[in-house]
């Protein structure tokens, strides 16, 4: 939830082709690249929200660039504070960052693959392990955009009080969710069609396959005939 983060994050992005974030990134195991998708979209289901909105508010958030898949992705063990992003390693690494931050007197923390701020939320989660679990933490920005949503009966509001109540910070930060939203959409819409394709592919196969094994049936047929003929004269 920082509109200055992602603001220097753009221009600096902008200007490097091929890449979507220059900032060091923690090492980081292939299990984990799937942790805050699979948990913001079962809180997506759960909580009925627009499919993909909630995934392009984590993308906002916690998103870092995935060599591997080549792709932005959401990483579950990122914490935010003193105007700079950290990914950690693991969830355990995370906490004990948080709690460095702490002991420093530094209370105004963004944790987790939606970034829930532990300053203004304070009673969203039991303790930190809680507040750093990708479902618990999804969860809990499911149930606040929700609420958000039926305060102002807008999505858009939603998105950017999700953000803050300010409007110098949160149209910005809209317009980036909603660009990344459509994004996320128009993936969807491609993996649709590709699977519609495919699916075309293997009915056309399998028609192809059965022609063949027709054609070659009246052939064997013709051929059985023809010798029975010759055969009788």
């Amino acid at each position: 939830m920082r509109i200055l983060f992602w603001i220097i994050f753009l221009c600096f992005a902008a200007a490097l082709p091929g890449r979507a974030s220059a900032m060091p990134v923690a090492p980081e195991a292939a299990e984990n690249g799937e942790l805050c998708h699979k948990a913001v979209s079962s809180a997506e289901q759960k909580y009925r929200l627009p499919k993909r909105l909630l995934t392009a508010i984590s993308l906002t958030e916690s998103g870092h660039w995935q060599k591997e898949s080549r792709e932005m992705i959401a990483w579950p063990w990122t914490v935010y504070a003193e105007g700079r992003g950290r990914y950690l390693p693991s969830k355990e690494a995370a906490i004990r960052e948080v709690k460095k931050l702490k002991a420093k007197g530094v209370r105004n923390i963004d944790v987790g693959c939606m970034q829930v701020n532990l300053y203004y939320h304070p009673e969203a989660f039991d303790d930190l392990d809680a507040a750093l679990d990708p479902e618990t933490n999804s969860l809990y920005a499911a149930e606040l955009l929700k609420k958000l949503r039926d305060e102002s009966r807008s999505w858009n509001i939603a998105v950017a009080h999700y953000h803050s109540r300010n409007q110098e910070f949160n149209i910005p930060y809209r317009q980036k969710v909603m660009k990344i939203w459509q994004q996320e959409r128009r993936k969807d819409t491609e993996a649709r069609m590709e699977r519609a394709r495919e699916e075309y592919r293997k009915r056309r196969a399998k028609l192809e396959a059965r022609m063949r094994e027709a054609s070659q049936r009246r052939f064997t047929q013709s051929a059985a005939r023809e010798e029975k003929a010759d055969n009788a004269s």
